[in-house]
């Protein structure tokens, strides 16, 4: 009986896929023997004291002693800085129909949201006005807002 045609595609697959390898293994040969690696030392790399990448090791008589202390990793803790909890600004816009408006503050030029709620006396557009700040659910926003 003849063979069935499905194993002789097999087996000249098989046959590709070992030459292929072959010829893979004996490129890879070929590179390795052509290059001009030279093994470790050829790839190694320094940086001097300049913080320049050199090919030559460093100079023991150059080394300084670091403690481990004194490296900060990560970012550095933030200093507490005082901020007066009252602030002075002008009312930048007031809508007295809707109950809320904007006041800007006189040092930082920073815009607070405010509310009717957060007053303590009537204000009225470039009025110069005292308040403080607390979180909102947007934002910062005036509170304990009167005329200065």
């Amino acid at each position: 009986m003849a063979k069935s045609q499905d194993s002789f595609n097999k087996q000249e697959k098989e046959k590709k896929r070992l030459k292929k390898k072959q010829e893979k293994q004996q490129r890879r040969e070929e590179r390795n023997a052509n290059s001009q690696g030279g093994g470790l030392e050829n790839m190694m790399a320094y940086v001097d004291e300049d913080g320049n990448i050199t090919d030559t090791p460093p100079d023991p008589a150059k080394k300084k002693d670091i403690s481990a202390e004194s490296i900060e990793i990560g970012i550095p803790k933030k200093e507490e800085v005082e901020v007066d909890a009252v602030r002075k600004g002008r009312v930048d816009f007031f809508n007295t129909s809707k109950g809320f408006g904007f006041i800007r503050e006189l040092e930082t030029q920073e815009k607070f949201f405010v509310h009717v709620s957060a007053l303590t006396e009537e204000i009225a557009e470039n009025d110069t006005v005292t308040f403080e700040v607390e979180r909102g659910l947007k934002g910062m926003n005036a509170i304990n807002v009167k005329k200065a």
